[in-house]
């Protein structure tokens, strides 16, 4: 079995398959949030399905879990792809994943409101531009 490097590219497109950067896949770390709005589910539910509106997203479904004794993972399922948010109230640190397809997305802004909502006194982006064939962006698709 071969092992692959880290950054290793495993395959290339063909010089006619052009490559478009209108998905963005953010990597949002918070630090020194507040405690409490981590370990609020209900808190965190209302804040995912805000940011996925400032970010120009449809919300399709929206699932989370409290652990025991505090923390509290959930999960916004976009049209355009998705949310996620894991929370540590104990270490008053989350991390958030926003992955958007689409020209007119705003992940930025989710981002944004996230930082503020949860009072995040440090944080920590990054930004991934994914790399999706064109033929991908004229795909019609419709929510069932």
């Amino acid at each position: 079995m071969a092992a692959y490097k880290k950054n290793q590219h495993l395959g290339s497109f063909s010089n006619d398959q052009k490559l478009s950067h209108q998905s963005k896949h953010l990597l949002l770390e918070l630090y020194r949030c507040d405690y409490e709005k981590l370990n609020d589910e209900s808190f965190l539910r209302c804040a995912l399905s805000k940011a996925a509106k400032l970010a120009k997203a449809t919300v399709l479904n929206l699932i989370s879990n409290k652990f025991e004794p505090q923390g509290v993972t959930a999960i916004a399922l976009l049209a355009e792809s998705h949310i996620s948010i894991h929370t540590w109230p104990e270490s008053n640190y989350s991390a958030i994943d926003i992955f958007t397809c689409g020209q007119n997305m705003l992940p930025e802004l989710a981002s944004q409101y996230l930082i503020e909502v949860l009072k995040a006194e440090e944080h920590s982006l990054r930004v991934i531009k994914r790399n999706p064939p064109e033929v991908v962006f004229k795909q019609m698709r419709t929510v069932v």
